[in-house]
């Protein structure tokens, strides 16, 4: 019987089509905004999933515009009441219900200090979306597993979506309207390789750099949630300065490059840690001694680096499943987590 969490991926090609079919104008007139204010500074507000959603869009940002991008911890707002001096910044929350406090309270907080406020958030109505200027509902639809998995991808969507508007960037727009059939191609590979020599494993490194560090963040987020496995990810150049100690023989580690500036880097990396015996699965033809991985090449290194979380996703699905553990209900967890 097929998964509520294998269903959802597989969902996710129609899900970002009908967003980029739907909300081409609200993209335009939240680009149009941006442009206008010209923010020195963009601050970010989310966490779990849409923190890592986020931490891709820093990414996005700081490439395509050169606008230095930081997220804000949600508890400045709903624990301290620290007032915030964002007359010249942008805020952009993200979340799937719309519904934590802290989340709210400090996109609040943004926007009393004067920041152009936006909210991608998959609940319209909810208390985000009224909370900013611009919420931007990211057509999602209903996700029934407890792991983000098509939220998490519309919400990049969606943010690449915005990015291309404001940037009004020739060469991201066209990755952009091509990533429902970029996405359907990441869908049918096959990274099932994988699940046998994670099956029994105690802890794995997950490795990115640039967009591809917040691949690599949600990766490790999911093998956690839905398989019960420590997995922690770092920058290849990170995990260099002090985590590479840990690495023995035969210790999994996978690395997500997309065809980048970054990409040598992080294959570089690999090879390294091949070299200390490590079990090494890298998205790249480049490196030595290394596990190759299937990827697809989009034509743009943004959306090449979006795309690997998908045939992961699918993996992580399959290895839930066969450490023992049903994926759509994490025995720990629950869909929605209010936090103050």
């Amino acid at each position: 019987m097929t998964s509520i969490m294998r269903q959802e991926i597989n969902d996710i090609p129609r899900v970002a089509a009908r967003l980029l079919a739907d909300a081409g104008e609200r993209f335009a007139d939240a680009g149009r905004q941006l442009r206008e204010r010209d923010p020195a500074v963009v601050v970010t507000i989310a966490r779990g999933s849409s923190d890592h959603a986020a931490h891709f869009l820093k990414y996005a940002i700081e490439l395509e515009l050169g606008i230095p991008v930081a997220s804000v911890g949600p508890s400045l707002g709903s624990i301290f009441d620290a007032p915030l001096k964002l007359e010249r910044g942008a805020a952009i929350a993200i979340s799937q219900s719309g519904a934590s406090p802290d989340i709210v309270s400090l996109a609040r907080t943004a926007q009393s200090g004067g920041a152009l406020s936006l909210a991608l958030v998959n609940t319209v109505p909810s208390p985000l979306a009224e909370a900013v200027s611009l919420p931007i509902d990211i057509m999602a639809g209903q996700e029934i597993a407890v792991a983000a998995t098509k939220s998490f991808a519309n919400s990049i969507v969606a943010g690449l979506a915005l990015v291309a508007a404001w940037s009004e960037k020739p060469a991201l727009r066209a990755a952009v309207e091509a990533l429902p059939e970029q996405l359907e191609k990441a869908l049918s590979l096959d990274w099932s390789g994988l699940v046998e020599p994670l099956r029994h494993a105690d802890s794995l490194y997950m490795l990115g750099r640039g967009p591809s560090l917040a691949i690599a963040l949600e990766a490790a987020l999911k093998c956690k949630e839905t398989c019960e496995l420590h997995a922690e990810a770092y920058s290849s150049a990170e995990v260099l300065h002090g985590p590479v100690s840990l690495v023995a023989a035969d210790f999994p580690v996978l690395a997500f490059a997309a065809r980048d500036k970054a990409e040598t880097s992080i294959a570089d990396t690999a090879s390294k840690l091949s070299a200390k015996k490590a079990a090494v699965y890298l998205t790249s033809s480049k490196g030595e001694g290394v596990h190759r991985l299937p990827f697809i090449e989009t034509g743009h290194p943004l959306t090449d680096a979006f795309a690997l979380i998908v045939p992961y996703y699918g993996m992580v699905e399959a290895l839930s499943r066969a450490r023992g553990f049903n994926p759509d209900k994490p025995a720990a967890l629950k869909k929605v987590t209010e936090t103050q």
